[in-house]
């Protein structure tokens, strides 16, 4: 389709709607991200190898899902004002206070949106572990775990069942992990691979493939 035809934009849309299961939950010493690799293009797999889950600080990490120009320019626009704040304040921008300029940035462009949605979430011993979901109007909820894309309506039927109060992170990525392979197996937009992110009172760390792997998820 022409980029100049009145229907291209919806056209996008739809096809931005098609790929991708993140998902976000707190713990009692942390928060656990996670989320597939595949990028794809409506029906078309454009990459099986995608990061989509992006550090903003070391106490601050973002999942993506939608657009991907629109959510990296995002990206780095917060991790540009993660680090004015730091150095400005000599301390690391609160969870909420970076969810909420998120939030702004979204609003602001509403009537030219970035097509995205996203989940911030972060741990620091003030707040504790917070998570957000983000939409591209800029609407701004948080939960105890939350899960975006295509295949969260999956995702989100093993998080209802297997998240309980005081998980400590060790066992919540286990939960993630399984949610996102559940997702995989029924969503044809998410697939490929697993990349999981822990944050806790020792920073920001993704786990490596021998850890994923012991965990044993079948998709």
């Amino acid at each position: 389709m022409h980029p100049h035809d009145n229907r291209y934009p919806e056209y996008i849309a739809e096809q931005i709607k098609k790929g991708t299961t993140t998902c976000a939950l707190t713990c009692k010493d942390g928060v656990v991200l996670a989320a597939d690799t595949r990028a794809s293009a409506g029906l078309f797999i454009a990459d099986r190898h995608v990061m989509k889950i992006q550090r903003i600080d070391n106490h601050l990490g973002l999942t993506i899902a939608g657009g991907v120009a629109d959510a990296q320019n995002l990206v780095d626009t917060m991790r540009y004002n993660a680090n004015i704040y730091r150095l400005q304040n000599k301390e690391p921008i609160p969870v909420k206070s970076a969810a909420r300029l998120c939030s702004n940035i979204l609003f602001n462009n509403r009537y030219f949106p970035y097509y995205v949605q996203l989940i911030m979430a972060g741990f620091t011993r003030k707040e504790g572990a917070q998570i957000y979901n983000l939409d591209l109007f800029g609407s701004m909820s948080t939960e105890k775990f939350i899960s975006t894309g295509s295949g969260s309506p999956v995702a989100y039927g093993y998080l209802e069942s297997e998240y309980r109060e005081g998980l400590s992170v060790n066992e919540a990525y286990k939960v993630a992990m399984h949610a996102i392979a559940a997702a995989i197996r029924r969503n044809a937009g998410t697939g490929d691979n697993i990349n999981v992110v822990i944050i806790d009172k020792d920073g920001y760390r993704e786990l490596p493939k021998e850890q994923k792997a012991a965990v044993g998820v079948v998709f």
